[in-house]
């Protein structure tokens, strides 16, 4: 691991090193004065950036998802890490280990990707399992699949993350499915995990991951649900004798995932394991954000993880909120002295307290 890393920069100290630069943008400040905008990243994860001194000079020669070495010093804004950059120039590709800059799945690859491979052999479908081995059988597919993120930002947005979002799909597949068909639903388990290990193979044509997290042109023009549909579309060409109805069911589960039309979804699911497959992915993905915003935005003593726009809410830290803190030393007493004893006075006693006060000099 390089060093030093975004998770060792500290406020209040002069800092630098060799960062993947995220984003890059050359803005001008409310005097007219130009200043760059930077966002910094390695495998521990980002920090934004400006440099407001020789911006035009220092600006060219590199550009987003390039490696730069920096020198400058760190600062707190808005309740945020913030390197003010004074320093910087390209650094050559060979002088760098990708490993070091993109985060990653803390899962084994080999092992997540052997057990996705079990859970295909484990269908009792003939047709679908066949379908999956042609899908994860393709080494242009399997070698995308095995370090794609589920997502440029939101969740699992790691490598492997896209694997490791549909193991954990699975494993609730199997139990949610399970659950149902107990209880008399006709739920079919193997066309739920079809659906489950389909869903966003898109991705892996969708985003660009050789850098930092990005959409690929045809990501942005089609988006990874058509994607999708396309590429098991091509591996059935393979499979003459695949059922029509169930392509159609499957391809129907694709289309529906997102759940609702507003989120991109371009069918809203209209069978069991469609709409189990909409909720599951709903919940995975809502979970993974969640943790996310704690790990990534939390304080060690802070309740609350701040705000999260794409949950649309604050995110506390149940365990920060639990943790017993020190009692606060106890204010020192100072001693008071005993409240006089209040006035008895008739209303005699009254005049001729009022008289004493007319006196020169009072009481």
């Amino acid at each position: 691991m390089k060093s030093p890393t975004v998770a060792d920069l500290k406020a209040g100290k002069a800092n630098g090193g060799l960062f993947l630069v995220q984003s890059k943008d050359v803005r001008e400040g409310k005097t007219g004065k130009k200043y760059m905008s930077l966002t910094l990243m390695d495998s521990t994860g980002e920090i934004d950036a400006r440099m407001w001194d020789n911006v035009e000079t220092a600006s060219v020669g590199f550009e987003r998802d390039d490696f730069i070495r920096v020198e400058g010093e760190t600062q707190e804004y808005q309740g945020k890490q913030q390197l003010i950059v004074h320093r910087l120039k390209k650094a050559p590709d060979d002088e760098v280990e990708l490993q070091d800059f993109l985060p990653a799945s803390k899962r084994d690859i080999d092992a997540m990707f052997a057990e996705l491979q079990a859970i295909v052999a484990g269908l009792g479908n003939p047709h679908l399992k066949a379908l999956l081995q042609a899908v994860f059988g393709d080494e242009r597919i399997a070698a995308a699949f095995r370090i794609a993120p589920a997502a440029k930002s939101i969740h699992h947005a790691w490598l492997g993350g896209l694997m490791e979002h549909e193991l954990s799909m699975c494993a609730l597949a199997r139990r949610t499915g399970e659950h149902y068909a107990n209880l008399g639903y006709p739920v079919d388990l193997d066309l739920l995990l079809a659906g489950v290990m389909l869903h966003d193979i898109g991705k892996i044509d969708e985003l660009s991951y050789e850098r930092s997290f990005s959409y690929s042109t045809p990501g942005q023009l089609l988006g990874h649900i058509v994607m999708g549909v396309q590429i098991v579309e091509d591996k059935l060409r393979g499979l003459p004798d695949f059922p029509p109805k169930l392509r159609l069911l499957l391809e129907h589960m694709i289309l529906g995932h997102h759940g609702q039309i507003e989120f991109g979804s371009p069918k809203l699911p209209v069978f069991l394991e469609a709409l189990l497959l909409a909720q599951i992915d709903n919940l995975d993905s809502k979970m993974a954000t969640m943790l996310a915003s704690i790990e990534k935005e939390g304080d060690a003593e802070a309740e609350w993880a701040g705000y999260n726009p794409a949950l649309e809410r604050q995110v506390l830290d149940k365990t920060a909120f639990l943790k017993e803190r020190a009692a606060a030393p106890a204010p020192v007493q100072t001693p008071q002295r005993a409240p006089a004893r209040p006035r008895q006075t008739t209303v005699l006693g009254s005049a001729l307290l009022a008289a004493l006060d007319d006196q020169p000099g009072g009481r």
